[in-house]
Protein backbone atom coordinates (compact mmCIF):
# COMPACT_ATOMS: atom_id res chain seq x y z
CA UNK A 1 0.00 0.00 0.00
CA UNK A 2 1.86 2.76 -1.23
CA UNK A 3 0.62 6.07 -0.84
CA UNK A 4 1.47 8.89 -3.30
CA UNK A 5 1.57 12.16 -2.53
CA UNK A 6 1.95 15.03 -5.31
CA UNK A 7 3.68 18.42 -3.49
CA UNK A 8 3.14 21.53 -5.57
CA UNK A 9 6.11 24.18 -4.79
CA UNK A 10 4.78 28.39 -6.00
CA UNK A 11 7.74 30.31 -6.16
CA UNK A 12 7.58 34.24 -6.60
CA UNK A 13 9.93 36.77 -7.78
CA UNK A 14 11.33 39.35 -6.05
CA UNK A 15 8.62 41.73 -7.43
CA UNK A 16 5.36 39.44 -6.59
CA UNK A 17 6.37 38.17 -3.38
CA UNK A 18 6.33 42.15 -2.17
CA UNK A 19 3.05 42.28 -3.98
CA UNK A 20 1.61 39.22 -3.04
CA UNK A 21 2.86 38.91 0.85
CA UNK A 22 2.28 40.90 3.59
CA UNK A 23 5.43 41.64 5.58
CA UNK A 24 4.31 44.06 7.99
CA UNK A 25 3.70 43.69 11.38
CA UNK A 26 0.33 44.07 12.74
CA UNK A 27 -0.82 42.25 14.88
CA UNK A 28 2.29 41.87 17.84
CA UNK A 29 1.20 45.20 18.96
CA UNK A 30 3.26 47.44 16.75
CA UNK A 31 1.59 50.69 17.49
CA UNK A 32 1.78 53.56 14.85
CA UNK A 33 3.37 57.25 15.67
CA UNK A 34 -0.30 58.92 16.42
CA UNK A 35 -1.23 55.98 18.72
CA UNK A 36 2.15 56.48 20.59
CA UNK A 37 1.37 60.23 21.18
CA UNK A 38 -2.31 59.43 22.78
CA UNK A 39 -1.03 56.91 25.43
CA UNK A 40 1.96 59.02 26.23
CA UNK A 41 1.21 60.06 29.75
CA UNK A 42 1.84 64.00 29.94
CA UNK A 43 1.95 66.30 33.46
CA UNK A 44 -1.62 67.08 32.30
CA UNK A 45 -3.17 63.80 31.72
CA UNK A 46 -1.43 62.91 35.29
CA UNK A 47 -2.91 65.31 37.09
CA UNK A 48 -6.26 64.77 35.55
CA UNK A 49 -5.93 61.06 36.38
CA UNK A 50 -5.03 61.89 39.99
CA UNK A 51 -8.16 64.46 40.59
CA UNK A 52 -9.99 61.44 39.63
CA UNK A 53 -8.67 59.43 41.67
CA UNK A 54 -7.48 61.18 44.75
CA UNK A 55 -9.73 59.74 47.05
CA UNK A 56 -8.94 56.56 45.98
CA UNK A 57 -5.10 56.93 47.17
CA UNK A 58 -4.58 55.60 50.44
CA UNK A 59 -3.38 58.23 53.34
CA UNK A 60 -0.35 57.03 54.08
CA UNK A 61 1.93 54.46 53.32
CA UNK A 62 5.77 54.01 52.03
CA UNK A 63 4.62 53.54 48.21
CA UNK A 64 1.27 54.69 46.54
CA UNK A 65 0.25 57.09 49.52
CA UNK A 66 -0.30 60.73 49.90
CA UNK A 67 2.50 60.36 52.43
CA UNK A 68 4.79 58.93 49.97
CA UNK A 69 3.51 61.92 47.27
CA UNK A 70 4.69 64.22 49.74
CA UNK A 71 7.57 63.40 50.70
CA UNK A 72 9.02 62.41 47.41
CA UNK A 73 8.05 66.10 46.17
CA UNK A 74 9.30 67.40 49.11
CA UNK A 75 12.33 66.14 48.95
CA UNK A 76 12.60 67.50 44.77
CA UNK A 77 11.87 70.99 46.05
CA UNK A 78 13.85 71.25 49.08
CA UNK A 79 11.02 71.70 51.04
CA UNK A 80 13.28 71.54 54.35
CA UNK A 81 14.71 74.87 53.24
CA UNK A 82 11.16 76.02 53.67
CA UNK A 83 9.90 74.48 56.39
CA UNK A 84 13.23 75.78 58.48
CA UNK A 85 11.86 79.31 57.30
CA UNK A 86 8.46 78.71 58.71
CA UNK A 87 10.01 77.49 61.72
CA UNK A 88 12.05 80.75 62.25
CA UNK A 89 9.27 83.04 61.44
CA UNK A 90 7.46 80.89 63.66
CA UNK A 91 9.74 82.29 66.68
CA UNK A 92 9.80 85.69 66.02
CA UNK A 93 6.14 85.55 66.00
CA UNK A 94 6.79 83.92 69.46
CA UNK A 95 8.92 86.41 70.22
CA UNK A 96 6.98 89.68 69.56
CA UNK A 97 4.16 88.06 71.06
CA UNK A 98 6.24 87.73 74.14
CA UNK A 99 6.97 91.67 73.95
CA UNK A 100 3.68 92.80 73.53
CA UNK A 101 2.50 90.93 76.49
CA UNK A 102 5.02 92.44 78.77
CA UNK A 103 4.05 95.69 77.14
CA UNK A 104 0.46 95.20 77.71
CA UNK A 105 0.88 94.03 80.86
CA UNK A 106 3.40 97.41 81.72
CA UNK A 107 0.51 99.57 79.95
CA UNK A 108 -1.93 98.21 82.63
CA UNK A 109 0.88 98.85 85.73
CA UNK A 110 1.12 102.05 84.67
CA UNK A 111 -2.67 102.36 84.24
CA UNK A 112 -4.12 101.23 87.61
CA UNK A 113 -0.82 100.91 89.31
CA UNK A 114 -0.80 97.32 90.26
CA UNK A 115 1.83 94.59 89.07
CA UNK A 116 0.51 92.25 87.41
CA UNK A 117 3.21 89.13 87.01
CA UNK A 118 2.58 85.81 85.91
CA UNK A 119 4.91 82.37 87.27
CA UNK A 120 7.42 81.55 84.18
CA UNK A 121 5.94 77.73 84.36
CA UNK A 122 2.55 78.76 82.99
CA UNK A 123 2.61 77.99 79.15
CA UNK A 124 2.31 80.81 76.64
CA UNK A 125 -1.54 80.43 75.96
CA UNK A 126 -2.41 80.59 79.09
CA UNK A 127 -0.35 83.54 79.80
CA UNK A 128 -1.71 85.46 77.06
CA UNK A 129 -5.41 84.60 78.15
CA UNK A 130 -4.79 85.31 81.87
CA UNK A 131 -3.37 88.93 80.36
CA UNK A 132 -6.81 89.34 78.54
CA UNK A 133 -9.01 88.41 81.16
CA UNK A 134 -6.72 91.26 82.97
CA UNK A 135 -7.13 93.70 80.50
CA UNK A 136 -10.57 93.05 79.50
CA UNK A 137 -11.61 93.63 83.30
CA UNK A 138 -9.74 96.66 83.63
CA UNK A 139 -11.05 97.89 80.32
CA UNK A 140 -14.63 97.22 81.28
CA UNK A 141 -13.75 99.35 84.98
CA UNK A 142 -13.39 102.49 83.00
CA UNK A 143 -10.05 102.80 81.42
CA UNK A 144 -10.92 102.67 78.17
CA UNK A 145 -11.30 106.71 78.28
CA UNK A 146 -7.61 106.58 79.41
CA UNK A 147 -5.67 104.57 77.07
CA UNK A 148 -7.76 102.54 75.06
CA UNK A 149 -7.59 99.13 76.65
CA UNK A 150 -9.60 96.71 74.59
CA UNK A 151 -8.53 93.19 75.38
CA UNK A 152 -5.24 93.35 74.23
CA UNK A 153 -4.18 89.98 72.38
CA UNK A 154 -7.39 88.67 71.97
CA UNK A 155 -6.04 87.49 68.67
CA UNK A 156 -3.67 85.48 69.91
Amino acid sequence: MENKVDVKKTVFNKAQYQKTIDTGFNELGVTNITEDIESTLTVEKFFENYNEIFYEIPATGETNSHEYLVKTSGEYIDFDENSEIIQALQEEINALREQNLELEMEKVKLLTGEDISLTTNIDDQTKLDSTTDVLNTIGAGGLSGIGGVSGGGGGY
